[in-house]
């Protein structure tokens, strides 16, 4: 389909590399169809400039204009005035500079400058000037997206479309391969459909294959079908629905796990020998326990071992007495410690000791090239959740340095771990500042991709992520957000970010983002991507278009009671 020729939109008045463009638009051009997060390309001599709209505004030519205005009634002095005596402005922040890979520059007066170029026929390249005074702004077409952004069907990278610009239907594609490989972020104020947009993500990895998921599922919202929020309850599809063949579901719940109709879980145990201090450190407000309760645990850890938690639970105060008196301890805090540690027998899924290694289990599966949802169903709570997670990735990751320390040393590709990418909730409850030491979360934010290991941190608070690890955030996916805090967080270690603000702040409560950073080649607003039966069918392995649905399904059923099959 051809596209319509474009028309230019206004002219480029004023503007400086650090605090961007003014433009002046043309008389015949409404400043009502001019958007925050709209995209304009600025035709320069040499270069184009994509740029993303920051602002806009209402000028006028004299100030006796604003002092005796036109009379509503008056449409023929308001007609005569528009375009000359009053104009709209907008502010654009230029974010690539488009240059023709040949010794040629764009013609001036070329009406579809970008259009008749490829993308190998174009660089683009960070901004480092500006076009000069009057050159023409046009609407960005759906070829520059193609140039800019690339296109899902791209034979040479993994690109994912993740959703569309803002009153435009053109996809808007992520770089799959650059995204895995550092760790990134989903961020969002309660209800704007966080999870979606992360079912999204994890369903375009799995389907690209750009690496292997480890999801910990506190609200059981990925592994298997979940409800779509809205006034009447319907659900969407899990992962393992969608790829049955490639996700397996663990779960720490299983009576939940069955109540839901998951099929084929597996159930996950940890034992109290799997427990370290460190552990103990994460959830220390949970339980309640002292800084001196935590130095007396390490002395009985360096006492007992790995058995160190059954021993302490099975001793008598005497014992602690005698215990104390040899090895320099606290009776009171080990007392402490061991009326708080009782609490976590009300967790189904510690054991005294397993039958076997639920947690090696789980790699077996990674290392197969299987993606692996851990399910918590009613063991969500905080101390549930942090203490599993930070138990099963701290032994994944010691497994995967291992591995890469092999690989780096025999080079032989058949010894590369697969590129594996941790899903975590609630993540400022493992990153703050307190605690992000303690966390094997903290250890691989930090480490970027040494290790093939990276994380998918999800939150509604990115202001309680330690500012060193939010600067390690490859990849940022924010949906609204309101609190001024959590905004600045956002754009920790982002040029430009002043300019970003208003436009993350005017975005829509549902079904639009800002995506910036690593993987994306310039900031975008997006109307996301709808996770529906025509997602379903894209990118599923399974047939969802000859699917029956539940209102036939019904239907059928109540003609067979009929028949009094």
């Amino acid at each position: 389909m051809m596209e319509q020729p474009s028309f230019p939109l206004g002219s480029v008045i004023q503007g400086s590399l650090s605090k961007g463009l003014d433009v002046r638009l043309h008389s015949d051009v409404s400043v009502e169809d001019m958007r925050v997060g709209k995209f304009l390309v600025v035709r320069g001599a040499r270069s184009h400039f994509f740029c993303l709209l920051t602002d806009v505004s209402l000028g006028t030519s004299s100030q006796r204009i604003l002092a005796d205005p036109p009379a509503p009634s008056n449409t023929f002095l308001q007609d005569v005035l528009a375009g000359t005596g009053t104009y709209g402005t907008v502010e654009l922040a230029p974010m690539l500079m488009l240059t023709p890979s040949r010794d040629k520059p764009f013609e001036r007066d070329d009406q579809s400058a970008i259009a008749v170029q490829s993308s190998e026929e174009v660089e683009l390249l960070p901004v480092k000037t500006v076009p000069s005074h009057f050159s023409q702004v046009y609407e960005a077409s759906q070829r520059d997206f193609r140039v800019v952004f690339g296109w899902e069907d791209d034979p040479h990278r993994r690109n994912f479309s993740m959703g569309q610009p803002i009153d435009m239907d053109v996809p808007i594609c992520i770089d799959l391969d650059r995204f895995v490989e550092r760790s990134n972020g989903i961020f969002g104020k309660s209800g704007t459909g966080k999870s979606f947009l992360t079912r999204l993500l994890l369903s375009g990895v799995i389907r690209k294959r750009a690496a292997v998921n480890l999801i910990f599922d506190m609200h059981s919202e990925y592994g298997w079908e979940a409800a779509r929020e809205g006034k009447q309850f319907s659900t969407v599809k899990g992962l393992r629905q969608l790829f049955p063949g490639q996700v397996q579901i663990y779960t720490l719940d299983p009576e939940s796990t069955q109540r839901r109709g998951v099929r084929d879980a597996q159930e996950l145990y940890i034992g109290y020998d799997q427990i370290e201090v460190e552990e103990l450190t994460l959830v220390r407000n949970e339980l309640n326990l002292s800084e001196a309760s935590l130095e007396n645990a390490i002395i009985l850890r360096n006492e007992f071992g790995k058995s160190w938690i059954n021993r302490l639970l099975t001793m008598s105060n005497e014992e602690i007495q005698e215990f104390c008196e040899v090895k320099m301890g606290s009776k009171s805090s080990i007392m402490a410690l061991q009326r708080k540690l009782t609490r976590l027998d009300d967790l189904k899924y510690i054991r005294n000791a397993c039958p076997q290694d639920y947690v090696k289990q789980i790699l077996h599966s990674l290392e197969a090239g299987k993606h692996v949802v851990v399910e918590f169903g009613s063991q969500s709570n905080m101390l549930s959740y942090m203490l599993a997670t930070n138990i099963i990735a701290r032994r994944i990751h010691a497994s995967y340095v291992r591995k890469s320390e092999k690989f780096l040393q025999t080079k032989n590709p058949s010894d590369r771990p697969l590129q594996l990418m941790i899903t975590i909730e609630e993540a400022h409850r493992f990153l703050d500042p307190a605690t992000v030491r303690q966390t094997i979360f903290g250890t691989i934010a930090r480490e970027m991709r040494k290790y093939f290991v990276t994380l998918l941190v999800v939150d509604q608070r990115p202001s309680g992520i330690d500012n060193e690890v939010m600067s390690q955030v490859g990849t940022r996916i924010t949906a609204l957000l309101n609190d001024e805090k959590d905004i600045d967080a956002i754009f920790t270690g982002v040029s430009g970010g002043q300019n970003l603000r208003s436009v993350l702040s005017k975005l829509d409560s549902k079904q639009q983002a800002l995506v910036l950073g690593h993987a994306v080649p310039m900031p975008v607003v997006i109307r996301t991507r709808s996770y529906d039966h025509a997602f379903y069918a894209e990118i599923g392995e399974t047939d969802w278009e000859e699917e029956p649905t539940e209102t036939v399904l019904v239907a059928a059923q109540h003609a067979r009671d009929d028949l009094g099959l």
